[in-house]
């Protein structure tokens, strides 16, 4: 062998010995990660305090305020970060004290159903509302039938989340139109109020909320969600002719009210301007306590700073932990927080969000600008061997609504993806409380997101 040869072969071992070094390096931080989460976790306890002291913190409440004060003063405690409010407004949409959809018989009587009025719905006349009932599956139904069959009807929709997808999300997707539009979509052809099946595969007799968007300003009408097993039994009791119900619903719209996004961050020693976030969003409906939607995503994120301290990283990116407000019925926050981080002219290398609540984690989705994607997805995919032991997985697909805007900086948007089956069981209901979420679980969704962050950090994407 020639003394150039010898040397070629002594510089690829020692790049081989060095890769083999790197990665038992980041094997066992990875592995001390996931300890330290376990071990010494606060997520559960944080998680704790902010559904039993500032529950149902819907954007713009006083309950959304004292989550913003609680969340940054906990944020402020953990050494080395810098923890502030970013000034922001939503629209503050009120429930009234009474939503009732009762079933009106021809004897007198009334069957009250499990309601929850829609979020931006417009109130019922303090009388209420009544009328015949006509049932559609789709915002379709309602053009085709027209105004001389919905004219002055009570409009049900009534089409399921479908059980067959494997992936709860995309049923949901694939149903929520009906909330979202349905009332305004009815509301246009003439009809007085809308009820909506709530968004869930279960069936139960827990209503569900959740945004209801207006197209038309000039024409509103209210919006009720009811509970999947009072859906089926209006259907059911529709196929034995006339059916009549009366509707009493009280919300309102307040009018604009400071709603601040909470921000902590760890300043990067070599490459401050790249900016790694992570977050969720603190806002949630007035009802439950927000637990899985979305104060475990919150408690995650801070978790990942908390990890990193207490295990004595040193970043070399800007780590900052975002709790987005008014995610629910506005997204002003993360509209907010893109326009003022564009305008200083930042750039976002990624952006982690968790909004799919605070269940076993199963990996991360992703997805970024096409003209830098596939060189991320590459360099990401790297990593995927030394986190696959923890159950995890990589995909391409969606990241989450607060960070969306960013998407035009193109850094690289990631969503955590936990296990989704039983998350539309609690999504927006009076059910979504603390003590539906398994400490374990949450405690391994922020030890997943503390790890791809250090990847991140440590190596780059580009």
């Amino acid at each position: 062998m020639s003394v150039k040869s010898s040397f070629s072969f002594f510089l690829s071992i020692l790049f081989l010995s060095t890769m083999i070094c790197a990665q038992d390096e980041d094997a066992y931080m990875v592995k001390n990660i996931h300890n330290e989460a376990l071990s010494n976790g606060k997520a559960y306890d944080w998680l704790h305090s902010l559904c039993k002291k500032h529950g149902g913190r819907i954007a713009g409440s006083k309950a959304y305020l004292g989550a913003a004060n609680y969340t940054k003063g906990e944020l402020g405690k953990i050494a080395g970060v810098n923890a502030y409010l970013q000034p922001c407004e939503a629209n503050y949409w009120q429930r009234g004290k009474l939503d009732e959809v009762s079933v009106l018989f021809k004897n007198g009587k009334k069957k009250k159903l499990n309601t929850l009025a829609l979020g931006n719905s417009v109130a019922t006349p303090k009388s209420g509302i009544t009328g015949e009932v006509i049932e559609v599956n789709s915002l379709d139904d309602v053009e085709k039938l027209g105004k001389e069959k919905i004219g002055g009807k009570i409009v049900l929709f009534n089409r399921p989340m479908d059980p067959t997808q494997i992936r709860t999300f995309s049923a949901y997707g694939g149903a929520v139109d009906q909330r979202v539009y349905g009332p305004s979509k009815a509301g246009e052809y003439g009809a007085v109020a809308a009820l909506v099946r709530s968004m869930t595969t279960r069936q139960d007799d827990v209503p569900h909320t959740g945004v209801t968007v207006y197209k038309d300003s000039l024409i509103r009408i209210p919006g009720i969600g009811i509970s999947t097993n009072d859906a089926d039994y209006l259907s059911q009791a529709l196929k034995g002719g006339q059916v009549k119900v009366s509707v009493i619903s009280g919300g309102k719209m307040m009018g604009k009210r400071s709603a601040p996004t909470v921000i902590g961050e760890i300043r990067g020693s070599d490459f401050p301007d790249e900016i790694i976030l992570i977050g969720g969003h603190l806002d949630s409906w007035d009802v439950g306590e927000g637990a899985h939607d979305d104060g475990a995503g919150c408690v995650q994120a801070m978790e990942v700073l908390r990890i990193l301290e207490s295990l004595q990283y040193k970043p070399k990116r800007t780590i900052r932990c975002v709790l987005f407000s008014n995610e629910e019925n506005g997204l002003a926050g993360g509209k907010t927080y893109a326009a003022e981080s564009n305008a200083k002219g930042e750039f976002h290398l990624a952006a982690i969000e968790s909004d799919a609540g605070g269940f076993s984690p199963r990996g991360f989705s992703f997805e970024a600008d096409t003209s830098v994607f596939k060189t991320y997805y590459k360099n990401v995919n790297k990593w995927l061997p030394m986190l696959e032991s923890y159950g995890l997985h990589f995909e391409t697909g969606g990241s989450g609504a607060d960070i969306g805007p960013l998407k035009s900086q193109k850094g690289l948007l990631i969503g955590l993806r936990p296990d989704s089956q039983r998350y539309f069981d609690f999504h927006h209901t009076a059910t979504d409380t603390f003590e539906n979420v398994n400490k374990r679980e949450l405690e391994l969704g922020a030890a997943a997101m503390a790890s791809l962050v250090f990847f991140i950090d440590k190596y780059g994407i580009k």
